[in-house]
């Protein structure tokens, strides 16, 4: 069997990468590692941790990610500090595990000559104005406005910068925002879910006119594992869903319409500081040289992966119940 290791593998996209694996991809042996920090949860894991090795530990111990590198054939690098909020508060861990975490695991790779996928995000772009029809392509200058944005771009020039002096064997994808289940409720689309279920109307930063090109975290992993098989060394692969048209204020709406309330049942709170306004995807690229099609795409498509994420966070309360109360004080001090 091929030996995949998953950094992050406990956190949001990186849980529902391991399901995904183990559900279509099952020539892989999976070991997780994960710090296991406010987005980093073992019960993401629970139903499949029988199947798997779990390590705890920070990708930012060289000496721990040395060794998981050597065991294993192929390294798929989720491991992120990664929201934008906690790092206006405090950029450091941000630093930290994003740019020196990364720095660990390139020369990891490099000493054992292993294959790599670094999981990068759209926000390295910055944003665009809400009227500009151009989308984010795999040429568009970085322009990163947070802690957060900026230190992701660092590890992806990182990366290319190993790729080029090192010649290591590896690819990188900036994905636009995900939403699925295993979500942290801090998030925008669970948050609003969960208080929906909570008896609590949703809240939407500022007059919600900013626009993200949303995609089910299904499709985002179908992506990575297509570019494992697929995609050109060196090369970096966008990924969107085409879900750009919707803005956040529909995004609350259309959730109030499938959780049976008024489409006008939400409050209006305060903005977020420096909010970037529309990111949309280009991934031209990798539908047409490798073939990727995600599944919920257009308007009837987030239709679906909307009801299917709230199917999931109504069947399994008990994941995020005990958690709802302090997420939503710490918003409230914030006014929001």
């Amino acid at each position: 069997m091929t030996k995949i290791l998953v950094t992050g593998g406990a956190g949001f996209i990186g849980s529902n990468f391991v399901h995904y694996t183990l559900k279509n991809h099952p020539e892989y042996k999976i070991t997780v590692i994960d710090k296991l920090t406010y987005a980093g949860n073992q019960d993401n894991l629970k139903e499949v941790l029988e199947k798997i090795d779990f390590v705890t530990g920070d990708i930012c111990d060289k000496d721990l990610v040395d060794k998981l590198v050597s065991e294993n054939d192929i390294i798929v690098h989720f491991a992120a500090e990664s929201h934008n909020d906690n790092s206006l508060n405090d950029p450091l861990p941000f630093i930290n595990t994003n740019v020196v975490g990364t720095f660990h695991i390139l020369e990891a790779v490099r000493r054992h000559d292993k294959r790599l996928h670094h999981v990068s995000t759209d926000e390295v772009f910055g944003d665009l104005e809400l009227d500009d029809p151009n989308r984010f392509t795999e040429e568009t200058p970085y322009n990163p406005s947070s802690p957060y944005s900026a230190s992701k771009a660092g590890s992806d020039h990182l990366v290319r910068a190993w790729v080029r002096s090192f010649n290591i064997k590896a690819t990188i994808s900036n994905c636009s925002n995900n939403y699925g289940p295993y979500q942290h409720i801090e998030k925008f689309i669970p948050r609003q879910i969960t208080n929906i279920l909570s008896d609590i109307k949703p809240k939407l930063y500022g007059t919600g006119e900013q626009v993200r090109d949303w995609i089910h975290v299904d499709d985002h992993n179908s992506a990575v594992h297509l570019i494992l098989e697929k995609g050109r060394l060196g090369d970096t692969y966008i990924v969107g869903a085409d879900n750009d048209h919707v803005n956040n204020k529909q995004v609350i709406e259309l959730i109030c319409e499938l959780m049976g309330k008024g489409s006008d049942w939400y409050e209006h709170v305060n903005d977020r500081p420096g909010h970037d306004m529309r990111y949309a995807m280009d991934s031209r690229k990798l539908r047409s040289e490798l073939g990727w099609q995600p599944q919920y795409t257009d308007q009837e498509g987030m239709r679906a992966g909307l009801q299917a994420t709230i199917d999931w966070y109504t069947a399994n309360d008990e994941w995020w119940k005990t958690e709802k109360a302090k997420v939503e004080a710490k918003y409230a001090q914030q006014g929001q």
